[in-house]
């Protein structure tokens, strides 16, 4: 889009490009392809961007990807990006303010990419609400002021290395690929602009808690100055922690890697394990077709030979009927990383079905209070790993924390995402948490029926 075409645009939908909104179009052309070409496209992708403007990246996105969500705030904008691409089924436009937008619907979509020349004046806002952990992205390009990327790609001891360089580094491998100069835009900036290019952490940090990382970030550099051991909880024996992780004593928050944050936030998680994995040894009741216990084996027994057991699956929901679901840690010997019920856990031996549920929910999620209900039981079968499963349904009663070395996430989902997501990507599902869907939609027609 020409500098000229975008004049002419802006007159005709009545925009003043305002500064309180960071409206600076982007009016290079060969720019705009650039950074179109960096989201490395497929024609399976779903892009989303954020502000679009008047579709000056767009433009290149336009029959080469399945799907292409505009997020606009300018409700004038909107209106002529409808408009403009009314015409191609493949593009939705949101009249939204992408700092406030519900991002859990994109979990939905395969192969989802972030593409956006963001404003200025709510970058830092946006990204947290995009790509705080758990994101559905799996790659993004971004363009932002060149002084917000140098403080997300920021190392230690340096003025820019702070709790934005922290939370984004935790999450996402980045890198800056392009210098966008003022010329670029009308208006013009008075800086210069970076793109840069974000790519999801794998495994290259250790498992860690990270509700506990992002407070004891923010709790550090709340006043950078300051030595470390005094912004940390009391709770922290600073001088044993410091010796064995090998920081000064008197070390300030910014000395400190983002490996040594997370080693920190390791030794000062009560719930933190040894990553030693599940107990092969651990006593299962084993059971018949029916149900009927004929002994008990070792778990890692059970497993190899196909037996069948037994194991309860819970669906914990809040007051607003949305369902709580966690992504398996990686360090799970069965379907590591896949998205799965509330809790789940397998019977030991001796143990009863509600007891154990009980169990569960204390032990993955901390909850010790709770109303169990029974929702229905499913036979054993290879959809259920040959466990007969009973499933329980509880209203949650105080704040669920869980431990990092069982759980890399938690996230709340209202069932029609949840249902969206499962019939969009169920490979993104552990089995038996969608066996345990499809009895609970049994179960709860009504609920479905009314969304």
């Amino acid at each position: 889009m020409t500098a000229t075409e975008l004049t002419e645009i802006l007159a005709e939908v009545d925009v003043v490009p305002s500064k309180r909104l960071g409206q600076n179009f982007l009016v290079d052309e060969n720019t705009a392809r650039w950074i179109v070409e960096q989201l490395h496209l497929d024609p399976a992708d779903t892009v989303v961007e954020v502000g679009p403007g008047t579709g000056a990246l767009t433009e290149h996105l336009i029959g080469r990807v399945s799907k292409i969500i505009l997020v606009e705030y300018d409700r004038r904008l909107a209106e002529y990006l409808q408009r403009r691409f009314a015409d191609r089924s493949e593009v939705t436009v949101l009249n939204h303010d992408a700092v406030r937008l519900d991002v859990r619907p994109f979990f939905a979509h395969r192969q989802v990419k972030l593409l956006g020349n963001l404003p200025y004046s709510a970058g830092g806002a946006i990204l947290r609400n995009f790509l705080k952990g758990p994101s559905p992205f799996i790659r993004a390009v971004l363009m932002l002021q060149k002084e917000m990327i140098d403080r997300i790609l920021a190392g230690p001891r340096c003025k820019d290395y702070g709790v934005l360089t922290l939370r984004m580094q935790c999450e996402w491998q980045g890198e800056p690929v392009k210098v966008v100069p003022p010329s670029c835009f009308i208006p013009r900036p008075l800086i210069d602009s970076t793109v840069m290019t974000l790519e999801p952490r794998q495994a290259e940090l250790p498992v860690h808690d990270r509700r506990l990382f992002d407070e004891l970030v923010r709790r550090g550099f709340a006043q950078r100055r300051k030595q470390l051991r005094k912004n940390l909880p009391a709770e922290i024996d600073w001088e044993t922690v410091s010796q064995k992780l090998g920081f000064l004593a008197t070390a300030r928050a910014e000395e400190l890697s983002l490996e040594d944050w997370v080693a920190l936030t390791r030794e000062a998680d009560p719930l933190f394990e040894k990553e030693e994995g599940q107990g092969a040894d651990e006593l299962l009741t084993v059971v018949d077709e029916n149900d009927v216990v004929l002994g008990s084996e070792k778990r890692e027994v059970i497993h190899r030979e196909g037996l069948k057991h037994r194991a309860v699956h819970l669906f914990v929901l809040n007051q607003k009927g949305e369902i709580f679901l966690q992504k398996r840690s990686r360090l799970k010997d069965k379907c590591p990383g896949l998205w799965d019920s509330s809790a789940a856990g397998h019977v030991d031996a001796g143990e009863e079905y509600e007891l154990c549920a009980q169990r569960e929910l204390e032990e993955e999620l901390g909850l010790v209070q709770h109303d169990l209900k029974e929702v229905g039981k499913l036979g054993a079968h290879s959809n259920t790993g040959w466990e007969h499963v009973k499933l329980y349904a509880t209203l949650a009663q105080g704040k669920i924390r869980f431990p990092c070395v069982e759980v890399e996430y938690g996230e709340w989902f209202t069932m029609a995402q949840i249902e969206q997501w499962v019939t969009g990507v169920p490979e993104d599902f552990a089995p038996g948490f969608l066996a345990c869907w499809k009895l609970w939609k049994e179960v709860n027609p009504a609920r479905f029926a009314e969304e």
